[in-house]
């Protein structure tokens, strides 16, 4: 730390998925904001297509790319979770994040440099379990930071828990995800269905036994950690936030939710926002997106197709197609004559979309997501209410919660296989929208944004991270 500024040095390493490195890098720009220096590591195609930094924050904003090794399997091009072709591949990309930033950030904590220079704390996220040895060697702490919320950590509960959370344990103690742990101690329904926790054991998602688990990576990097930051409010999630800090006994700080600003590029969709100008009604459409990982499938895109178009709501769908195997007709997963079916009622792009820009848009009103922790973040600051569909990881333990806040809608599902019909679909939509009650929640989606989409609040938020941050320093100094 500069002793004259009273300024850091903070090195953050995000593991090489965009639900981690965007938030990460918004993170960082908001900490570079209070002048602090952050060098963020990532993979080179993921700096060219996520991470811009603003002209004035140069010189407290660095990026390092890390180019990835050939690794057997791993696809030449393939830098993040969206870039691998099915979810078998997960592990090949674990492989070179671990042997990439493992050996850059050793390069950068013993490289000589002035005392100005020297990193002061590194921060990561579960992923770079090797980090805290890594950086304990050099005597710099590690704070972990979790793109998690505090619902989802409290869940799965203290590292020593974490560290059980192998394939064979999975599989031979499957109540320890469908039911409420016992450590949990106030009511709640955040747990996962059964049809979620089978999906946690296809191929790629959970490592087999020449591998380390996530649940393995998670734990020591919350246990080698000093202290840990998670993405989420008081304003929240109160009760879950205290039940963390006691599980993982040590310092346990919200960082709000820091949601990006609605200024990015409309990358070739300005058409897309021309239609949205063109809504007579204020919060009326609904947009539509799944995030950047979760690949629906053909039967699952046409039930929510034919569910926009029953709902009889206005839609913009950021529109994914299905894997060629699995689209089931010419259109790509969509059913046969759909968009021309619907051309007054809603429009489907194709490709990358401005979500933020769409979701600021004062006629969005409703969004049907899959309760990606990002997505949720970018529709609640914007006051827009949520309809869930639930489709990996920690969605279900988000959308329980949500659904719990009286903040969202989800999609009605079978228990055991995870299937929804089109009527399921429209059901939804029309309960968070136009039914009885829709009003209810979207005085209290209003109320949310407020605070989880206040500049003034998430960037107290991130000072009072910052100063435990140094305070930490001082008295190690001391």
């Amino acid at each position: 730390m500069d002793a004259n500024s009273g300024s850091m040095h903070l090195v953050m390493v995000p593991f090489l998925a965009f639900g981690h490195i965007l938030p990460f890098a918004e993170l960082a720009r908001r900490i570079a904001l209070q002048g602090h220096r952050v060098t963020l590591l990532s993979a080179p195609r993921n700096t060219r297509r996520l991470i811009a930094i603003p002209p004035d924050l140069e010189a407290h904003f660095r990026v390092v790319d890390v180019p990835l090794p050939r690794i057997e399997g791993l696809p030449e091009d393939a830098e993040a979770n969206i870039d691998l072709p099915s979810d078998d591949l997960r592990p090949c990309l674990r492989r070179a994040f671990d042997t990439a930033f493992s050996a850059k950030l050793s390069e950068i904590l013993q490289a000589p440099a002035p005392p100005s220079s020297r990193p002061d704390w590194v921060l990561i996220d579960y992923a770079a379990y090797w980090a805290p040895a890594a950086a304990a060697t050099h005597g710099v702490p590690c704070a972990f930071l979790s793109m998690f919320g505090a619902a989802a950590l409290g869940f799965f509960g203290p590292p020593a828990a974490l560290m059980g959370h192998s394939r064979e344990h999975l599989s031979t103690t499957p109540e320890r995800f469908t039911s409420v742990p016992d450590y949990v101690t106030f009511p709640t329904t955040v747990k996962f269905r059964a049809h979620e926790r089978r999906a946690m054991f296809k191929p790629g998602m959970i490592p087999d036994a020449s591998e380390v688990s996530e649940g393995y990576r998670m734990a020591k990097s919350i246990e080698g950690s000093k202290l840990v930051g998670v993405r989420s409010s008081v304003a929240f999630e109160p009760e879950w936030l205290q039940l963390v800090g006691e599980l993982y006994r040590k310092p346990v700080i919200p960082l709000g939710m820091f949601p990006p600003p609605p200024t990015q590029d409309v990358g070739g969709h300005e058409a897309a926002l021309e239609w949205l100008d063109g809504q007579a009604a204020p919060r009326s459409v609904v947009y539509v997106a799944f995030g950047s990982e979760a690949k629906l499938t053909g039967a699952q895109l046409r039930a929510i197709a034919l569910g926009l178009e029953a709902s009889g709501m206005p839609f913009l769908w950021a529109y994914r197609a299905p894997a060629a195997a699995d689209s089931g007709n010419e259109g790509g997963g969509l059913p046969e004559g759909f968009e021309e079916r619907v051309s007054g009622q809603g429009l489907v792009c194709r490709g990358w979309v401005p979500q933020v820009r769409i979701l600021a848009h004062g006629s969005v009103g409703g969004f049907l997501t899959h309760a990606g922790l990002n997505s949720v973040t970018e529709g609640l600051a914007r006051g827009v209410r949520l309809v869930l569909l639930p489709l990996l990881f920690d969605q279900g333990l988000n959308a329980r919660l949500l659904v719990e806040k009286k903040v969202a809608v989800e999609v009605a599902r079978d228990e055991e296989g995870g299937s929804f019909t089109a009527q399921d679909v429209a059901a939804a939509l029309r309960r968070v929208m136009v039914e009885d009650g829709s009003e209810e929640i979207g005085a209290k989606v209003r109320e949310l944004a407020e605070v989880l989409g206040s500049d003034e609040v998430n960037d107290r938020c991130v000072r009072d991270f910052l100063r435990c941050l140094s305070d930490y320093s001082r008295q190690q100094q001391g």
